[in-house]
């Protein structure tokens, strides 16, 4: 599917984005005189907290880490304001300002496919929707670059999930709106409150390309510009923060050192072990197989999906690549991969597979692999919540 006038969009978006060059580095400003995102504070004073309680009726005598972990880095509650009521367009209509190369979150549950563009994401954090009939919360945390979906349903009650303005190991801090127990979104934990020790249920969230989704999906649907909020949706708020070696902020302690802390890793956990790929040496390799003895699986890397905390104008960013992470196994049969030119293939039928799992050419075509839920975060994060991870380094 060809964008259809993809010369006059882009140029209005770099009109757009210029226009709102001087306003985010107002905002910026602001953010990081009042302990935000680019802020090098320094850690609370024994017993005292980070953060403000004003305003929460969240009971902070239930609590499953240090209170004093917590760091207050935002705008307040819901000052980064979730998507309560999103609505979504075609992806024809979406193409009409969508770049090929542009990040978003691709979710399928009983055979609804919806694409959140990370460029909207990325000034709002929390979408909670219904997708396939099933009550979900779509999240991204940009200081991490953690997009991670759930089904908010949990023993029998629907949650709706906001944004607290807290950070701990940087990592966003949700809050639901029935108990203000506040919820930690790489892990799915409710970590302060009422329901602190609750998990929430993941759902496969990966971050592709706009292009591989519209190939893939052409009757899906896509997050709407039209959310009720003014925002510069054509540029990021975070120009220059996905730098390798530049350290996490609003982050208590130390942060594990065996990679670079803003190093992206395909992080998934096998059984009982957590593991980490490394996009540096995912894009050299390309096909990762991997087994633990009982369970096998795939990693596959492609590039053309760019970053959306690199540059002003995410178009114009990085080539980071994107991940998919299956169980590598059709009909109780193992099958192996490899790349053939710019496919992906299996040893066994010679079947080719795309990033989303699914045979695409072969005797298997229209068979989709079971996808496995992992991010691609940053390696502090992972490290932090996941410290005893181990990191793949590479074919021997």
């Amino acid at each position: 599917m060809m964008n259809p006038d993809p010369p006059y969009f882009k140029k209005i978006s770099r009109r757009i984005a210029t226009a709102g060059i001087v306003l985010m580095l107002v905002t910026l400003i602001v953010i990081a005189a009042t302990g935000g995102f680019f802020a090098d504070d320094a850690p609370p004073a024994p017993g005292q907290l980070a953060f403000s309680t004003k305003g929460w009726r969240t009971d902070f005598t239930k609590h499953t880490i240090p209170l004093e972990d917590i760091r207050g880095a935002g705008p307040g509650k819901d000052g980064i304001p979730p998507l309560d009521r999103p609505t979504f367009v075609s992806v024809e209509r979406a193409n009409r300002w969508m770049e090929n190369q542009n990040p978003v979150i691709a979710l399928e549950l009983n055979s609804d496919v919806r694409a959140y563009p990370l460029q909207i994401l990325n000034w709002h954090e929390i979408v909670n929707d219904i997708l396939g009939g099933t009550p979900v919360t779509i999240t991204f945390c940009p200081l991490c670059n953690s997009a991670v979906a759930f089904d908010r349903t949990l023993d029998g009650v629907v949650y709706d999930f906001g944004v607290t303005g807290n950070l701990y190991n940087s990592n966003l801090v949700m809050w639901d709106r029935q108990t203000q127990s506040w919820w930690q979104q790489i892990t799915g934990e409710a970590i302060v409150g009422e329901l602190a020790g609750k998990r929430l249920t993941f759902i496969p969230a990966p971050i592709v390309a706009w292009a591989n989704f519209m190939d893939s999906n052409p009757q899906g649907l896509v997050l709407s510009l039209d959310t009720g909020f003014d925002r510069n949706y054509a540029s990021s708020p975070y120009n220059g923060y996905d730098r390798l070696d530049r350290p996490p902020t609003n982050f208590a302690g130390d942060y594990d050192r065996r990679l670079l802390p803003k190093e992206r890793v395909a992080a998934v956990t096998v059984g009982e072990v957590d593991l980490a790929f490394p996009f540096s040496i995912l894009e050299r390799e390309r096909v990762v197989n991997y087994s633990d003895g009982e369970r096998n699986i795939v990693v596959l890397f492609k590039p053309g999906t760019v970053s959306a905390l690199d540059r002003v104008l995410i178009s114009d960013s990085k080539d980071v690549g994107s991940t998919g992470i299956f169980k590598a196994d059709i009909d109780e049969r193992r099958l192996t991969f490899r790349l053939r030119g710019e496919e992906f293939v299996d040893d066994q039928t010679g079947n080719v597979w795309n990033i989303f799992g699914k045979a695409t050419n072969g005797p298997l075509a229209g068979n989709q692999l079971t996808p496995i839920v992992h991010g691609n975060h940053f390696w502090f994060a992972w490290g932090a919540f996941k410290p005893n991870t181990l990191i793949y380094r590479g074919a021997t």
